[in-house]
């Protein structure tokens, strides 16, 4: 009766983790786009990314969260918090939302930067949908450090904070290996799904 009782209670706990894990974006990137628009283009970039980042930042643990490969080099924690940062740019760009710096977000938990990062990255690509070339010019990248605002064009933000936040994935996709936590092996980026 006593294991019945476990396993059920490992059965549950497993499958509310699942759920939840679920309910974060990018679980599974989303369906393309209807045309090859250049919002849509950026959007499916940044779904690429949110893809990516769900599955390197998924199941970690302390252990792995405090490895870095080198005594100067960052841990997986201090590369969630900077791709945490670039989300907000990611986010903001669109909008040309000033970005203030400094920014503290020192207290944020893992998981907090988890969702943050994933929930920033949805919505960057809600506001790329559908967008023409034309919009493309209303859409700045803005440092602002107290008064003073820096404008750059959105080009700035694909070869920047975009691209980075790829690279930085792929660098917690090795950590982790590194650490002895692998990506799930199911993981298929060229698809966007789990493999069966």
């Amino acid at each position: 009766m006593k294991k019945k009782l476990f396993f059920g209670l490992i059965f549950i706990l497993t499958f509310s983790m699942q759920a939840q894990n679920e309910e974060l974006p990018y679980y599974q990137i989303p369906e393309y786009p209807e045309d090859y628009g250049p919002g849509n283009v950026v959007a499916r970039m940044i779904d690429g990314l949110g893809f990516r980042y769900y599955w390197a930042t998924e199941g970690l643990s302390q252990k792995d969260l405090e490895y870095k490969p080198s005594e100067d080099g960052r841990t997986i924690m201090e590369t969630m918090f900077h791709i945490y940062g670039m989300s907000e740019m990611i986010k903001n760009a669109p909008t040309a939302t000033p970005n203030v710096r400094p920014m503290d977000i020192s207290s944020l938990t893992y998981e907090d930067l988890r969702k943050g990062t994933l929930k920033n990255l949805q919505a960057a690509s809600q506001a790329m949908a559908g967008k023409n070339a034309a919009d493309f010019e209303d859409f700045k990248v803005i440092f602002q450090r107290g008064e003073k605002q820096t404008p750059f064009p959105y080009w700035n933000m694909i070869n920047g904070m975009l691209s980075d936040c790829i690279y930085h994935a792929g660098q917690i996709t090795l950590m982790r290996r590194a650490s002895g936590n692998p990506i799930n092996s199911k993981v298929s980026v060229f698809n966007g799904r789990l493999r069966e």
